[in-house]
């Protein structure tokens, strides 16, 4: 889809409907209570918009995998304060999420006070994708807003069957990040690096073999590079390494190699024994590793040179740490070249799209995550989307 093939909150009348607006209330909890409130957070700008254009706001969502049926301890209902906090709006919770208990939560609510459904996937509906589900869920409201782009690479009822039901657009949070993702690899400024770290090349294989036909420059860090090391001949000692997929990084290569794609791969290393805090880490050149240490880390000549290699870039995609940076010293390749990028950033000589877990604690991590052009909160589909897949609940918000 590209930037402007849906609409948004700007193209519609709002004023005295109902928006049913799919937001990610999927929240890590800490005895009882919102640990992380992000996904909350970043709801605010589509429900502040919507209530001054007079609509009455009910929020949908998911939590947990209670698998069609009704569980206590996955209810919604526990994160109706931490919600009304980081909208700044009153929040009132209907039981549930379709029939009389649903309608009359949203009939009763005061102006300017949003309602909150019971968990969607207390109904098999939902993940089932079911015409009957969606209907009753459509039901309840005028307008369907989706604004949860971490789900959407699931086809459910609330993020596509629904759609089809109602007048469909994107919310402010589900607009920006399909902005953004298309100025990263739709219609990117050029060149364009792409950063992909992480343990495995098996999780991310499809990743690699899509990103390889559309940047100038690969970078692979974390575990994943040992097995291109590997694969080249490189000694990579007692490193996490998937020899088996030797065959599958040298035909990935290959690919590159004809796409004009250019892969990066580490030139030393930081090493240790074992995979634990070690004060007397050692950097050493990617051939000299020996076979009893772990490559756990970029060295500083490999961070110098994506630095340097990223100031001649303009687009910049980031999934995956360069190597173990939840353990000292082994954030520090992480750490510069997430710093450098943030720099680059806010001088505006690149933009800066990252996403996924692991990279959003990473770039926390290095205090560059307020810097970069755009953070993705998602897990799954932000991976999907770098795969090249279709994600249903983007393409059932498409005006073609």
């Amino acid at each position: 889809m590209t930037a402007n093939n849906f609409l948004t909150i700007d193209d519609i009348d709002a004023n005295g409907k109902t928006a049913l607006v799919r937001g990610d209330l999927n929240v890590p909890m800490d005895g009882g209570r919102v640990s992380d409130a992000t996904r909350l957070e970043r709801l605010k700008p589509t429900v502040d918009d919507l209530l001054a254009k007079g609509a009455r706001v009910v929020l949908m969502s998911h939590f947990g995998r209670p698998k069609g049926k009704r569980v206590a301890d996955m209810s919604l209902e526990p994160i109706v304060s931490a919600l009304s906090e980081a909208l700044g709006h009153p929040v009132v919770f209907a039981e549930d999420c379709i029939g009389d208990a649903a309608k009359a939560a949203i009939a009763s609510a005061d102006a300017g006070t949003v309602v909150v459904l019971e968990n969607l996937r207390f109904y098999p509906g939902e993940e089932a994708n079911d015409e009957d589900f969606a209907k009753d869920l459509a039901a309840l409201g005028d307008l369907y807003v989706n604004d949860a782009f971490s789900a959407a690479h699931r086809a459910h009822a609330s993020t596509h069957a629904i759609a089809h039901h109602l007048p469909a657009i994107a919310g402010r949070n589900m607009e920006a990040e399909l902005k953004a993702l298309n100025a990263a690899l739709g219609d990117p400024k050029r060149p364009v690096a792409a950063i992909v770290g992480g343990a495995k090349v098996s999780t991310k294989l499809q990743v690699l073999e899509h990103l390889v036909e559309k940047v100038d420059m690969l970078i692979i860090g974390g575990g994943m590079a040992n097995t291109f090391l590997a694969a080249q001949g490189v000694s990579v000692g007692k490193s996490l390494c998937e020899h088996d997929l030797a065959d599958t990084a040298r035909d990935i290569l290959d690919r590159a190699a004809k796409a004009s794609c250019d892969i990066v791969l580490p030139v030393d290393a930081r090493i240790a024994p074992s995979f634990a805090p070690t004060p007397g880490a050692a950097t050493v050149s990617i051939d000299a590793v020996a076979d009893d240490q772990m490559i756990l880390d970029i060295g500083q000549a490999s961070a110098d040179d994506l630095i340097k290699r990223l100031s001649t870039c303009k687009t910049l995609v980031w999934n995956g740490p360069m190597g173990a940076f939840e353990i000292t010293p082994f954030d520090e390749g992480t750490v510069a070249v997430a710093q450098a990028a943030a720099k680059m950033t806010e001088k505006g000589s690149l933009a800066s799209i990252a996403g996924g877990g692991d990279t959003v604690a990473a770039l926390k991590h290095a205090n560059a995550l307020d810097s970069f052009t755009y953070v993705s909160t998602a897990g799954g589909a932000f991976l999907e989307w770098m795969e090249g897949r279709e994600l249903p609940g983007v393409a059932a918000l498409s005006r073609d």
